[in-house]
């Protein structure tokens, strides 16, 4: 097993535990592909039989046996069923992941490092499932994956933008047209420039900000639709260098907040 999802099995494991019963442990650990024959022999008597502890126990001699795929597709189904039968353990789980390093965004488990999930109410609503998805790519090494889901929230809110401010179709738009016409089209510079000025700013420290602020949006779109181009292959076959895979993420995220800020 990998110890980065190791970690995440170990605050999984105390929250599940707790939380559930013997047998309803066996039935979500078997519909996230566990080999339920490993522990058949633990059962639960009256007046004996094998105790949660020994059940849990079982299981993590049988999760040493799963490939990263298996073990990774394993925590994320449990991680779902958890917390879609028992909402009430998100607090929980929640606490004990951020102490590891890890953090909850719907019921998808992220890296904090990745991303502070606090911010995505800031971000546009419709991007919010493919930034998840791009961190949860990110996390399990599928690195191509990663950059479409990112770029792939920035189609989502220009797609948005471009339908309620009436600018067309955004396909056939660059990527990085897509997000320099909709930052123009909801105001987000001007609405900026105007709050400066009410903290004091003057005309000469707006001016070369704004100008550097809006080659800053451009250049990272440039900066993702590159990336996109080049390393964005879904086959697998284009070299990909995960630092440049992390910038993207960001970028989206930067890019995203500015378009939010102004909805």
């Amino acid at each position: 097993m990998m110890n980065y999802m190791s970690q995440v099995w170990n605050a999984l494991r105390a929250t599940f535990q707790n939380y559930f019963s013997f047998y309803n442990i066996k039935e979500i650990v078997g519909l996230a592909g566990f080999d339920l024959a490993s522990i058949a022999h633990l059962e639960q008597r009256a007046g004996g039989g094998a105790s949660k502890g020994q059940l849990m126990t079982g299981v993590d001699r049988g999760l040493r046996a799963l490939d990263e795929e298996s073990f990774n597709h394993f925590i994320a189904i449990v991680a779902e069923e958890v917390l879609r039968r028992r909402p009430d353990s998100r607090e929980t789980l929640d606490d004990n992941l951020s102490r590891l390093g890890w953090a909850l965004a719907g019921n998808a488990v992220i890296p904090i490092k990745v991303f502070d999930t606090s911010i995505f109410p800031e971000l546009p609503s419709e991007s919010q499932h493919d930034l998840t998805k791009a961190a949860q790519r990110l996390r399990d090494g599928d690195l191509s994956g990663a950059i479409s889901s990112a770029c792939g929230a920035l189609d989502a809110a220009t797609s948005a933008i471009y339908s309620s401010a009436g600018l067309g179709d955004p396909t056939k738009a660059s990527f990085q047209e897509r997000c320099k016409r909709s930052l123009e089209a909801t105001g987000v510079v001007p609405k900026m420039e105007q709050q400066l000025r009410e903290l004091g700013w003057l005309s000469h420290e707006i001016t070369p900000f704004r100008k550097n602020f809006e080659g800053a949006m451009n250049q990272g779109a440039y900066v993702m639709q590159t990336l996109r181009s080049n390393m964005g292959d879904v086959h697998g076959s284009k070299a990909i260098l995960k630092s440049l895979v992390f910038d993207c993420l960001k970028w989206a995220e930067l890019i995203l907040r500015a378009l939010k800020e102004v909805q």
